[in-house]
């Protein structure tokens, strides 16, 4: 069966610098972070991938990496999509708020994708490494009949940036079911452990690292998250953008904590050890460039990231 990973590679990092972090490098021969993705995804049995970045970036993309993954999904058999993510698409009815200059956010990446998508499928963020392991538990989780979504559950402590503040969904869970998902800003570490605008934070918290998954609509007798979320995004221009038209975002953490409050949603909560490494601010950029390079000297991967793949 198919099984599809969404790469959501439309944001551009403030916070970096200016400069799009996401297609940086960190690997030997000039990889960036989403090509371990692609690996680990393809490793696990992912066989269609469907990339979502904004148009503005289609050049640089393609020349990065667009060309090389293409040839790596091709000797694989796997598909390969590009949609994008445009200001410009929102619900019928509305307008875009003059002044409003950036995306609608998560959740409107991937209703940029539904087109595309008629399988079971799996959401990550470009500029984040996830581990192998947990793309083969999504990918075991995606491949038989569900009636619950499921997310990574990562440690805190294993997500955390040493050079400034994180944004986690802090979770809070009952016999591995997600049961409420708190979306907190400005996560941090102190001398006396981890703080959120002051409010002290469990250091061993479960987070979200939007690493979702959702299977297939036809294994449900409710609708399938793509009607849901699209559903949604019109409430949420009716509502949201109405309140702060500029900087309301449509972000796929609220979106689901507010499904499971609604009873409208299940969520599994697949465990991993794995050590998040992430491309936050610029001074970033060094410690993950050593993390990949010990995880090729510990023969996590091979110089040559896709030699190991058909």
């Amino acid at each position: 069966m198919k099984t599809t990973l969404v790469v959501m590679a439309a944001g551009i990092g403030s916070r970096f610098g200016g400069g799009i972090k996401q297609l940086e490098p960190v690997g030997m021969h000039q990889e960036i972070i989403m090509d371990y993705s692609i690996h680990d995804a393809i490793a696990a049995g992912f066989n269609k991938i469907i990339v979502v970045i904004r148009k503005e970036i289609e050049e640089d993309f393609r020349e990065i990496i667009g060309n090389r993954m293409a040839t790596v999904c091709e000797r694989n058999g796997v598909e390969l999509h590009y949609v994008f993510q445009d200001l410009q698409a929102i619900p019928d009815g509305f307008s875009v708020p003059e002044g409003r200059g950036k995306p609608w956010g998560t959740g409107q990446a991937v209703l940029a994708a539904k087109d595309c998508i008629h399988e079971p499928f799996m959401v990550v963020n470009a500029d984040d490494y996830y581990g192998q392991a947990i793309f083969r538990k999504f990918h075991t989780y995606l491949s038989q009949p569900q009636q619950a979504y499921c997310m990574a559950g990562y440690d805190l402590a294993n997500t955390l940036s040493d050079n400034g503040s994180v944004t986690r969904g802090i979770c809070k869970a009952e016999d591995d079911m997600l049961v409420s998902i708190e979306e907190t800003h400005h996560i941090e570490k102190t001398a006396d452990g981890v703080v959120a605008d002051q409010r002290e934070i469990p250091l061993h918290s479960v987070v979200s690292m939007n690493m979702w998954g959702f299977p297939s609509a036809n294994d449900w007798e409710a609708p399938g998250y793509l009607q849901l979320l699209e559903e949604d995004f019109t409430r949420f221009f009716r509502e949201e953008v109405a309140k702060d038209p500029l900087k309301a975002e449509f972000l796929l953490p609220i979106h689901i904590g507010d499904l499971l409050q609604a009873g409208k949603a299940a969520v599994k909560i697949l465990p991993t050890c794995d050590k998040w490494i992430g491309i936050t601010y610029q001074q970033d950029m060094a410690n993950a460039k050593e993390k990949f390079r010990q995880l090729i000297q510990d023969g996590v991967y091979q110089e040559d990231l896709y030699a190991d793949l058909g």
